[in-house]
């Protein structure tokens, strides 16, 4: 029996269109929940924020639901500060209160109702130190995109010890690095050590409204000593964020967090130095 080429072209159509239209139902276990923790001290006298929320299912389409009536307290062994609920699921601590270098954090949680099968939470972090950053520039750089790149440059000295860096940007009173993705961090080794005479840890898009600079405008740097631990933390959440390459890579990983008892999230401890530059009259 002979098939012509249009008969045979038909079937393999029909196939694939039935194929594609088959409705597969795919049973997700979302009983299981987790809480989220995301917090942290620093040098800066202000009231430091520790936000606690929990996984939801897979298909919950609202605001991820804050966890409320928890306890919190941050010691460094010594010296104990409660945690007051200010907005729900979100806790701070006195606006005197500041980290010291060299110490360790530790978080404490108590919740009023078990998530995960636990009420207690514990994350640690030392705070590690950091050298005062002396100046930040800016370099305009017209031809590397069609309205142009400025070009974000630090100056600093790198001691010689293996440290982690993340620095921040802000443009006025924004905050451009606004989320974790938009975050540079890096290790010792960008440095390794030497007088950091200019090196480049930001290029702000000229063809994105936020990151417009205009004659006048004030660009912030914030430099934050962030330990290996966080710095891990903050690349692995990128990746993630950012997705697997290529399409059809293994599935992806939980990030791993600091804080105990199978809970998703960070606790950090981070010393903190700025600097600030004008953007000039003329390129």
């Amino acid at each position: 029996m002979k098939f012509s080429s249009i008969g045979f072209s038909t079937i393999v159509l029909s196939v694939l269109t039935f194929s594609c239209v088959e409705r597969i139902n795919i049973e997700l276990d979302d009983s299981y929940t987790r809480l989220i923790v995301d917090g942290a001290i620093t040098t800066d006298t202000t009231a430091h924020t520790v936000m606690l929320s929990s996984t939801t299912s897979y298909y919950y389409n609202q605001v991820i639901p804050p966890v409320t009536g928890a306890l919190l307290t941050l010691t460094d062994g010594t010296v104990e500060y409660s945690m007051n609920e200010d907005a729900p699921g979100i806790y701070r601590t006195n606006s005197s209160v500041y980290g010291v270098p060299g110490k360790t954090y530790t978080l404490k949680i108590k919740l009023a109702e078990p998530i995960g099968g636990y009420v207690d939470y514990e994350a640690s972090s030392i705070l590690y130190p950091v050298n005062t950053l002396d100046s930040v520039s800016l370099a305009f750089h017209p031809d590397w995109s069609d309205d142009g790149i400025w070009e974000v440059k630090c100056y600093v000295q790198d001691p010689p010890t293996e440290d982690f860096y993340r620095f921040l940007i802000s443009k006025n009173s924004d905050m451009l690095t606004d989320t974790l993705d938009e975050w540079f961090v890096t290790d010792y080794r960008f440095f390794n050590g030497n007088y950091a005479y200019g090196a480049p840890i930001a290029y702000l898009q000229q063809h994105k409204d936020d990151e417009v600079l205009l004659t006048g405008d004030t660009v912030k740097v914030e430099m934050n000593s962030i330990g290996s631990g966080y710095a891990n933390f903050i690349w692995e959440a990128q990746t993630e964020a950012g997705g697997s390459n290529p399409l059809f890579s293994g599935p992806p990983a939980n990030v791993k967090g600091n804080i105990s008892n199978g809970a998703f999230g960070f606790f950090s401890a981070y010393s903190a130095t700025r600097a600030y530059t004008i953007v000039p009259d003329s390129i």
